[in-house]
């Protein structure tokens, strides 16, 4: 089945910096205020955005928040589930023998059995091919990942399964977990990349995990590295929690996105750090930040909403928090919270594109495009690495509507004041605001 990339998509996107980039996830945002809570709000100004950004009032969505989980609540999972260990079906694990098949043996025995544990036995070093879990299974699965499995390294191993390495379809109730290592084995996909070698053409390559049409999962206590393309990737989930992820590739690693959510509803991600060439969620060397989009490229209908990033600093970044649309697309990104963030010598602290143009020839004016509408941005301080910390850059047929900016203080990185470009934007200012629009 082929996974289409639209409709739910959130990029937040890191690359790797290896002097002095990366942002952190606090134990619990500094500021409990709302802006319902703040003197001189005014509710009748947006009363139905308002209502429901509230955050028990969120049905469908992607909150970025602390959670811890006890990695020995696992092991006790584990030890009272019917085990079934891969190195039982044949799996050598030596980094060189092809453990696919042994693999594959193990998940259909897993998945037709009743609470099973599919273990990955540590200290040991597991080549797999492209490979697909495949549901709906049984029962509840657990996954236990204490050893590594690394990718293959030949490009002709994955002309079958498309953009996708390891893949779990469609099952339901799946916790994947163990301390363990997923090793894209990305090098000789980078080097092949038009991104580094300009006269090569331009394809995508592998996604290095991914859960497609699953309800009900858990992904923790992982160290995901130098996936092909992609680390890891939710596509069309529903009730998902991923925290205490490792995510890491190379500073030079072309496009090797941290995690991907796209039409998923119902997702926290918590305690992951990340750097990678482009990424996702706090505590990372990065280069571009906390990104939603780009939307609506090739003149598509995408939509977002319903989206909160609370509690994180940033440190060297590109950007800081960015929504990006290119002209000529349709739907519209919606509800969004930034709230109780740091910036520290971040290039473009807030930033909002609805003209983003990411190609050699430049994108012509356009009639259409994604509607930005009931952004908040709330309690974000620190410093710019550029004059520019606060930029609105909307598009004159769809105005941002409805961007409520409140207690902003961003400064000039080594003193001075910053500036605010701000143009085709309705916006409901709070409290202190630094910089301010002209």
């Amino acid at each position: 089945m082929a996974i289409q990339r639209h409709i739910f998509q959130i990029n937040i996107i890191f690359i790797l910096s290896f002097i002095s980039s990366y942002a952190s996830l606090h134990d619990g945002p500094p500021y409990n205020k709302y802006l319902q809570q703040e003197s001189g709000y005014d509710f009748e100004a947006y009363p139905s955005y308002y209502s429901t950004i509230e955050d028990t009032k969120f049905k469908n969505s992607a909150k970025l928040q602390t959670r811890i989980y006890g990695f020995k609540t696992f092991q006790r999972l584990a030890a009272s589930a019917n085990t079934i260990n891969v190195d039982d079906f044949g799996a050598k694990g030596d980094g060189t023998h092809d453990d696919t098949q042994a693999f594959q043996k193990a998940w259909q025995k897993a998945c037709s059995s009743t609470g099973a544990a599919f273990v990955v036995p540590q200290k040991k070093n597991y080549l797999l091919k492209p490979i697909r879990f495949s549901g709906p299974c049984k029962s509840k699965l657990t996954m236990q990942i204490y050893g590594t499995i690394k990718a293959s390294s030949d490009r002709s191993d994955y002309n079958t399964q498309g953009n996708h390495w390891l893949i779990f379809d469609s099952v339901q109730n799946l916790i994947v977990q163990g301390g363990g290592i997923i090793n894209g084995n990305g090098k000789i996909w980078w080097q092949n990349s038009c991104k580094i070698n300009k006269a090569l053409p331009c394809k995508d390559a592998p996604t290095a995990l991914t859960f497609y049409n699953g309800n009900n999962l858990i992904v923790k206590n992982l160290k995901i590295q130098d996936a092909q393309q992609i680390h890891v990737s939710f596509e069309k989930c529903v009730n998902v929690q991923a925290s205490n992820l490792e995510v890491i590739a190379p500073e030079m690693s072309p496009n090797t996105d941290g995690i991907h959510v796209t039409d998923t509803q119902n997702i926290q991600i918590s305690n992951c750090v990340i750097g990678t060439g482009y990424g996702y969620n706090l505590r990372t060397r990065s280069w571009n930040q906390l990104s939603i989009g780009s939307l609506g490229s090739g003149n598509s209908k995408e939509s977002v909403s319903d989206v909160t990033v609370n509690g994180a600093t940033l440190y060297g970044t590109t950007n800081g928090v960015r929504i990006k649309t290119w002209p000529g697309g349709s739907g519209s990104a919606s509800n969004i919270k930034f709230q109780n963030i740091n910036m520290h010598d971040v290039m473009n602290p807030i930033i909002i594109d609805q003209n983003y143009c990411d190609q050699a020839k430049s994108c012509t004016q356009k009639s259409s495009a994604v509607q930005v509408k009931n952004v908040v941005y709330q309690n974000i301080k620190g410093t710019s690495a550029s004059d520019v910390a606060m930029t609105f850059d909307c598009s004159k047929s769809f105005p941002c509507q409805g961007i409520a900016v409140q207690n902003i203080n961003i400064a000039k990185a080594g003193g001075g004041a910053a500036k605010a470009l701000c143009n085709n934007v309705n916006l409901q200012k709070i409290g202190t605001i630094l910089p301010h629009c002209p």
